[in-house]
């Protein structure tokens, strides 16, 4: 089979086409001809080293979202077959440790990731385990697909499953063309919130209203603080998704109400964020750590992203031979919703 993999750390360049053996089914275990996989922060981060994930290893073949037809099944295999429609959820966990039998299997010991520790979708064929091939309905472009689990799995997890969001509270949201943003703006919206959007580009912001962000503001021209709670008669926001890390980190608590909440899943600006402790404390303010979703989670996202009527934002589509131009592009920092790799 064609793929790209990096066989050493470095910028965009270490990604080459290669020729693979195609991959082997094993026991309950489906072979994925890959439609569509999209570009992920991650295969940036590994790919400039070192590796993050223990069991990452070099050669690399990156690719954590991937989205398909199964043209393969290995033994055991009872719940897909040939010409099944899926996309990949990428964390495969062993389902037996005392975390997976607690719902917790994104803290299973053995876990091993698609794209990250094991090798990924930059390719014409994937093997996963069928339970982590989820049936995609036909009304639902294996493009669109393919955009989903990094993305809207980590917004559901931030926002439902960790951060509690109700219908009627106000939600504050920073970088508009980010896929995170952009997702958790569609799943707020559709839970009933009224959702608050920061940057620093106007045209992002402009686009991301036409997403259903009630209030844009823009963080090059206003005060964050002030704005959000000029817009919130004073009281502030009831909860923060902070992907962006220590730029706003501060900003976003003082932009929280009494008893707001706090949930942070990114570390794009720094990885480590100093804030006013009496500030938060005084203010009861809560702090919540969002890691990625477990497998059930995903699953319950997506069937509720599959009835949802969300709009699909794809900022360009290259061909996978271009992997290379693809994280440029990532790496520009000019995107507007997630970057597709077509074999």
């Amino acid at each position: 089979m064609r793929a790209v993999h990096h066989a050493e750390h470095g910028g965009p360049e270490v990604l080459r086409p290669v020729s693979m053996p195609d991959p082997v089914c094993g026991p309950g275990e489906v072979l994925v001809q890959v439609h569509a996989a999209a570009v992920n922060r991650l295969d940036v981060l590994q790919r400039n080293g070192p590796g993050l994930l223990p069991g990452f290893r070099l050669p690399h073949v990156p690719g954590m979202d991937v989205a398909g037809v199964v043209v393969g099944v290995g033994p055991s295999v009872s719940a897909r077959s040939v010409g099944d429609r899926v996309v990949i959820d990428p964390s495969l966990h062993c389902g037996d440790c005392p975390s997976c039998r607690d719902g917790d299997s994104m803290f299973c010991g053995s876990m091993r990731v698609v794209g990250a520790s094991r090798q990924g979708g930059y390719a014409e064929l994937v093997a996963v385990p069928e339970t982590h091939a989820h049936p995609v309905p036909g009304h639902i472009d294996l493009d669109e697909a393919a955009t989903l689990p990094a993305v809207y799995g980590q917004a559901w997890q931030a926002l439902i499953v960790r951060g509690g969001l109700r219908a009627g509270e106000t939600l504050l949201v920073h970088g508009a063309g980010s896929g995170i943003t952009i997702a958790a703006v569609q799943i707020a919206k559709r839970h009933g919130a009224r959702v608050v959007v920061t940057s620093a580009s106007e045209e992002k912001l402009a686009r991301i209203a036409k997403l259903g962000a009630d209030v844009t503001v823009n963080t090059a021209a206003a005060d964050l603080v002030d704005r959000v709670r000029e817009v919130t008669d004073g009281r502030g926001a009831d909860i923060v998704l902070d992907h962006v890390g220590p730029a706003l980190f501060q900003a976003s608590l003082s932009a929280l109400r009494v008893r707001g909440r706090l949930v942070f899943c990114g570390d794009t600006t720094g990885r480590t964020a100093s804030f006013n402790l009496p500030g938060a404390y005084h203010r009861a303010l809560t702090i919540i750590g969002a890691e990625a979703p477990a497998h059930e989670t995903l699953a319950r996202m997506f069937e509720w992203y599959w009835t949802a009527g969300c709009e699909p934002v794809i900022d360009s589509v290259f061909p996978l031979a271009e992997a290379a131009e693809a994280h440029r592009r990532l790496e520009s920092g000019e995107t507007f919703g997630k970057i597709v790799l077509k074999p």
